[in-house]
């Protein structure tokens, strides 16, 4: 499976050519159980799309759209800059990539989100990102599921969103899980227009 094909359209919304190289690098490192489970193991918490084999990347895709559409829009878009906006859209590409942990379990690993930073950190040396790039993104990373900070035995051990960036992904991420929300995809899980 060619991992970074199954995102070309949403790489496409990355300006910043070296950001956009970095990100296919990390997509392609992703674990290829990413590319195949659904969103959710019960389907409680994401709509029907983002079921069944696929349903995770339909789900980050959804993510990433509704990211893209919203800093289209002057009125919000206008409050971050061009890298601002490229790098929250790939923290949302990145977002639930080590979802099973980086080596697939059975259920999902709560703290998938710090699993993700350590993962861009671990590819330092691969990537032309900045150590302020690289913080930027675990911190939104880190903190995408918003108040959902405390694990199964209530241990705080996430971050909750504080900056403006945060919020963002954590919004874009939980509209994307909203059941209400419909998006619609053909049979390659691309989203149709």
């Amino acid at each position: 499976m060619n991992k970074v094909a199954v995102f070309e359209k949403e790489l496409k919304y990355i300006n910043n050519d070296s950001y956009r190289n970095d990100a296919m690098y990390l997509l392609d490192a992703l674990p290829d159980y990413f590319y195949e489970i659904p969103a959710a193991s019960t389907g409680k918490y994401h709509p029907q799309y983002a079921q069944g084999d696929g349903g995770l990347v339909r789900h980050t895709k959804a993510a990433v759209r509704m990211a893209y559409e919203l800093l289209s829009d002057p009125a919000i878009g206008n409050k971050y800059t061009s890298d601002e906006k490229d790098l929250m859209m790939i923290g949302l590409m990145l977002h639930d990539g080590l979802k099973l942990g980086k080596e697939k379990e059975k259920y999902t690993k709560f703290d998938h989100p710090l699993l993700v930073g350590e993962f861009i950190k671990e590819n330092r040396a691969n990537l032309n990102f900045t150590d302020a790039e690289i913080n930027f993104l675990s911190d939104v990373i880190a903190s995408h599921m918003g108040p959902w900070t405390k694990d199964y035995d209530g241990n705080e051990v996430l971050p909750y969103p504080k900056t403006k960036y945060q919020n963002f992904v954590h919004m874009c991420d939980y509209l994307a899980s909203r059941k209400f929300i419909n998006v619609n995809f053909d049979d390659n899980n691309n989203i149709l227009d």
